[in-house]
């Protein structure tokens, strides 16, 4: 959960990783049968420009690493493969880059959740392995992992019945990716709120460990 380093205060959750959407977002809005290959240049290039910047705040995040792999393989393929034997990633280009999305976020819940990567950033270290910073930072991740995999199976459905492609690809995607976003910056604050009332649980520096501050500024369960 994104927090600034202000006593007081806090910020969406969604906004620090939306810099590790971008390559995608570049790749959905550019990609189609006859353009997915500049699709894929621009996304590899967007993927490296955004990537080292948040490198430096942190070290390398996993959807920067898995953006620049992925796309760096589609260039790759459109480099030395003729189209014929490209017609699949042709048809299923987009499907294909938010499956592997979906992969990505459910496979960081084994080790480390994407969305605890960014929180990091703001929150302090001793806080980092918390009950409520983990937990709260799962259940983002598993979010955004259920919204990819959502958005690939209708990109699956649009390919293969007639109409609705601008509903299956562009109206409920982007309505799924701004619930989530939206989820994503509220969650943290209900949690806070919800802390602030019932006061720490057994352990009380879980509270803490999320980074969540009560309405006085100081920690919940504590005097601010």
């Amino acid at each position: 959960m994104e927090q600034r380093t202000e006593e007081h205060g806090s910020r969406p959750a969604g906004g620090g990783y939306f810099a590790g959407f971008a390559p995608w977002i570049v790749f959905d809005v550019v990609a189609s049968p006859s353009t997915w290959e500049y699709a894929s240049l621009a996304a590899l290039v967007t993927a490296v420009l955004l990537g080292r910047p948040s490198a430096g705040r942190g070290g390398w995040k996993i959807l920067d690493v898995a953006g620049i792999a992925f796309f760096a393989v589609m260039s790759l393929l459109a480099l030395f493969l003729g189209r014929d034997d490209l017609e699949w990633l042709e048809t299923y280009a987009q499907p294909i880059s938010s499956g592997v999305l979906a992969v990505v976020a459910f496979g960081s819940l084994l080790f480390d959740p994407f969305t605890a990567q960014y929180a990091r950033e703001s929150t302090p270290r001793q806080y980092w392995d918390s009950p409520v910073f983990r937990r709260v930072n799962r259940l983002l991740t598993a979010v955004w992992g259920l919204v990819f995999t959502v958005i690939a199976v209708l990109g699956v459905v649009a390919v293969h019945v007639e109409g609705g492609d601008d509903w299956l690809n562009w109206v409920i995607p982007v309505a799924l990716i701004a619930a989530a976003f939206t989820f994503s910056a509220r969650y943290p604050d209900s949690v806070r709120r919800r802390m602030a009332t019932e006061g720490p649980p057994a352990g009380g520096g879980a509270t803490a460990g999320a980074g969540i501050r009560n309405d006085r500024g100081g920690r919940p369960g504590r005097p601010g």
